[in-house]
Parts: C-alpha cells; sequence; structure tokens
C-alpha cells in the first residue's frame, strides 16, 4: 500500500498564499524565483529609462510627447519583431527559446551600458529614446514568456490554484529591484547609468533557473510526456499569431482588454509625467541657465522620484498579491479578479478629475499600477490556462506585447490630438481615461463568460 505524500515544510507555508499540493513546491518556488529575478532586473533599469528620456531633445517636442511618441514607437518596433519570435516559438524546443531570448536581452544591456553617456562617447544621439523603447521590449517580452512557460508546465487545473503563488515573485520581484535601485542610487560610488550592469546579474539568474524548472517539471520527477516535451517545438504548429487572434472570439477579446488597459495606464503615466516634469522644472528654475547643471539636476530628480513611485507602487502590490489575489479567486470567484482594476480606475480618475493635483496624482496612480501589476495581471495571465500550446507561445506574447503597445500608441495618439489639435487640458485626458475605462469593464464582463466556456471545454478534454 503506497503511502499518500505528505506536505513539507515549505509547502506548509506556501499555503498561506494558495492552495499548494505535496510535492509542488520546489517548482513552485523555481518559478517564484524566477520571475522575482525578471523583474528585478526590471525594477533596477526602469528608473534609469525614466532620468534619460527626462534630458533627451527631440526637435521642439515637449517632455509628455517624447515619452508618448516613444511609446507608440515601440508598436512598430513589434510589429517586425513578434513574426519572427513566433516563427522561432515553432522550430525551438521552450528551453532553447528561453535561453536564446533571455541571452539576447542580457547581451542587449550590456551594449547600452558601454554606449551610456561618459564612458566611451560623450553623448550618442537619440540613444535614450533607443534605450526607452528597449525597456518597453525588455519588460513585455520576457514577462509574456515567463507566464507562457509556466502555463505550458501547469496546464489548466494546476495554473488556477497556483498562479496567484507565481504572480507573488513578479511583486516580489518589483519590490526588490525598486528598493535596491533605491539604496544603490543614494550612494556616492553608483551612478544611475550604473543600475544597467547590475540588472544583469538578476538576468542571468533568471535563466539559469529557467533551465532548472524546466529539466525538473511540475513535480521533480519528469514523465514521458513532459520528456517529449522537451524536443517538441514550443508552439506546436504555424498558424501565426495573428491567424489565431482572428480565428477565436476568445483571444480577439483578451486583445481588446489587454489593449484598452494598457491605453488607460498608459494615458495615466503620461498625465503623470507631465505633472512631474512641470512640478520639477518650476523648482530648478534658479539653474535654468546654466544647461548642464539643469539637465543634471533634472536628470537626477525625475529618476529619484519615480525610484520612490515604483518601490510604493510595487510594495502595495506585493501585500495585495500575497494576502488578497487568492482569496479574491477563491471566495469571490475569477470575475471579481477580472473586473476588480477597471473599478479601480474608475474611482482613481474620477478623483483625478475633481482635484488635478500631483499629490493626488501620485496616489490614485499608486493605487491604479499597484492593482494592476497584481489583480489584474493574473487574471490577465489566467485566461490563457484553458489555450492551447500554439495559443500560449503564438498568440499571448503577441496579446501581452504588441497589444500592449498598441494600446500605448493610442495612448500616444491621444496626446498628439489632444495637445496639437483639440488644445485639451489635464481634465480633458482624465475624462477620455473614464470612458475608456467603461469599455475596459463591459469587455471583461464579456469575457468572464467566454472563460467559463474554455475552461469547461480544457477540463473535457483534460
Amino acid at each position: 500500500m503506497s503511502s499518500i505524500p505528505e506536505h513539507t515544510a515549505a509547502e506548509r507555508f506556501l499555503r498561506l498564499f494558495a492552495t499548494v499540493e505535496p510535492r509542488e513546491g520546489a517548482t513552485a518556488f523555481l518559478l517564484i524565483g524566477n520571475i522575482f529575478l525578471i523583474l528585478t532586473a526590471y525594477y533596477l533599469i526602469k528608473p534609469v529609462r525614466e532620468g534619460w528620456l527626462a534630458v533627451s531633445v527631440l526637435a521642439d517636442l515637449s517632455s509628455i510627447e517624447i515619452k508618448a511618441y516613444s511609446a507608440f514607437a515601440q508598436t512598430l518596433l513589434f510589429v517586425l519583431v513578434l513574426p519572427l519570435y513566433a516563427w522561432l516559438a515553432t522550430r525551438w524546443p521552450r528551453r532553447k527559446l528561453l535561453n536564446r531570448v533571455g541571452m539576447f536581452f542580457l547581451g542587449a544591456l550590456l551594449v547600452f551600458w558601454l554606449t551610456r553617456p561618459g564612458l566611451i562617447f560623450e553623448q550618442i544621439p537619440y540613444l535614450g529614446i533607443a534605450f526607452y523603447l528597449f525597456v518597453g521590449v525588455f519588460s513585455v517580452t520576457l514577462v509574456a514568456q515567463f507566464w507562457s512557460f509556466a502555463s505550458d508546465l501547469y496546464g489548466e487545473e494546476k495554473g488556477r490554484r497556483l498562479f496567484p503563488l507565481i504572480a507573488l515573485g513578479a511583486s516580489s520581484g518589483a519590490v526588490a529591484g525598486s528598493w535596491i535601485g533605491e539604496q544603490l542610487l543614494e550612494t556616492a560610488d553608483i551612478l544611475a547609468f550604473d543600475m544597467i550592469l547590475i540588472a544583469t546579474l538578476p538576468l542571468a539568474g533568471a535563466i539559469a533557473l529557467g533551465n532548472w524548472t524546466d529539466r525538473r517539471g511540475t513535480l521533480g520527477d519528469p514523465g514521458a510526456r513532459t520528456r517529449e516535451r522537451w524536443q517538441e517545438p514550443a508552439a506546436p504548429n504555424a498558424d501565426g499569431p495573428f491567424q489565431l487572434i482572428g480565428r477565436h472570439r476568445y483571444l480577439a477579446a483578451t486583445a481588446a482588454l489587454t489593449l484598452i488597459f494598457s491605453w488607460v495606464v498608459a494615458s495615466g503615466d503620461n498625465i503623470l509625467f507631465a505633472f512631474v516634469q512641470e512640478s520639477l522644472r518650476g523648482e530648478f528654475a534658479y539653474i535654468s541657465s546654466d544647461a548642464d547643471a539643469y539637465r543634471r539636476m533634472l536628470n537626477a530628480a525625475t529618476t529619484a522620484f519615480y525610484g520612490n513611485l515604483f518601490f510604493w507602487v510595487n510594495l502595495l502590490g506585493l501585500l495585495i498579491q500575497a494576502f488578497l489575489v487568492s482569496r479574491l479567486l477563491r471566495y469571490a470567484g475569477f470575475a471579481t479578479l477580472l473586473l476588480a482594476t477597471p473599478l479601480v480606475s474608475l474611482v482613481a480618475y474620477s478623483s483625478m478629475l475633481v482635484t488635478p493635483l500631483l499629490a493626488l496624482v501620485k496616489v490614485v496612480k499608486i493605487a491604479e499600477n499597484a492593482s494592476s501589476y497584481s489583480i489584474n495581471n493574473t487574471a490577465r495571465h489566467m485566461l490563457w490556462l484553458p489555450t492551447t500550446k500554439a495559443m500560449l507561445y503564438q498568440a499571448k506574447p503577441t496579446v501581452d506585447t504588441l497589444f500592449v503597445r498598441i494600446g500605448d500608441g493610442l495612448a500616444a495618439l491621444t496626446v498628439l490630438i489632444g495637445t496639437r489639435v483639440l488644445n485639451v487640458g489635464v481634465s480633458g485626458f482624465v475624462l477620455w481615461n473614464l470612458m475608456l475605462v467603461v469599455a475596459w469593464i463591459a469587455i471583461g464582463i464579456y469575457l468572464n463568460r467566454q472563460y467559463r466556456i474554455w475552461q469547461k471545454r480544457a477540463e473535457a478534454q483534460s
């Protein structure tokens, strides 16, 4: 008579946050560590991106226009990159895909560090804008790839139980990266651009953990099917991401929800950036005649502001992820998880419309982004659990990258039309965001119904 495996002490600890079964703990820890390191690397370089962009000059464009149009340029970049990524996914096994994409980003970080201002070259024109584009691609590509891998590894039943736990690693990594970056920047020996080099360390660790996780499988004793999966291409057919999205209403609705959510959050970020730059330019107006000193102070102050902002966003997101997300899913259902963030956004922009002050804008953006990074991200990744391998490695990266950036691009178009054509103020942008939030809620209600249909289909096929 075989004995029933018992929970280890580590698994009993994990059960504080999600329903973990015996033997699932080790792989869960590896996945938590993997996404933790990816997000740590990202949040080490994210404030550098904002500071570098703040001192970038492009014709007569304002700060908010440079930021918004740079985000739009990411959309065009993804249109070129995603077909290549989807093609590679049909030819490389998932481990090679994880390794080679990760190594590409690691090498690119080293190139940016070597070409930063003041090391080899005094200033390369538009390099700050190029780095802004790179960081945007870095964040969404590596995170989307990780969740495709986690969905492939776990399947629908395990993923539904364990994704809120795995997402805790993302929230923790975001907090750790923000906090480490803030502490390092306070030392005299570490410059803002040095964070780029430091970020290569957690990224290298994430690549190593991805290999380890793929080798051991869900329970640490890979079966025949898992061993077969090692040799198969990540995406077993070559239909292409756009064909898959166009063929399935569920995927099309998921893409639409991702686009709207990204549009809302990016527009809010642009509003915040404008408030920050206006405030800092007023604060440093006394040295505006010294262009070099003015740019250095503006760079440092912008980097410090966003470092502090990201720390509080990520700390609140971590607390929500650890103690609220799994319980919301268990006791209130998936619909609550899917609709919670747009309801937070509804309150946030309504408040911003009434009192458009920097302090309030910062607080409501912390609330919106924290909810987005925890509750909303978990819900969006869970939408893919009932889908096929081809959808995971072709359609999901496309939705999580291109449609996110299309949302950013539409936010840039909103800035262009609002500033150059309609000449609206901040309240006009906020009012538009409120209308988008209503559309976000409507799509979420539809997707919840479709999710239940796909979930039953996946259970019938298992």
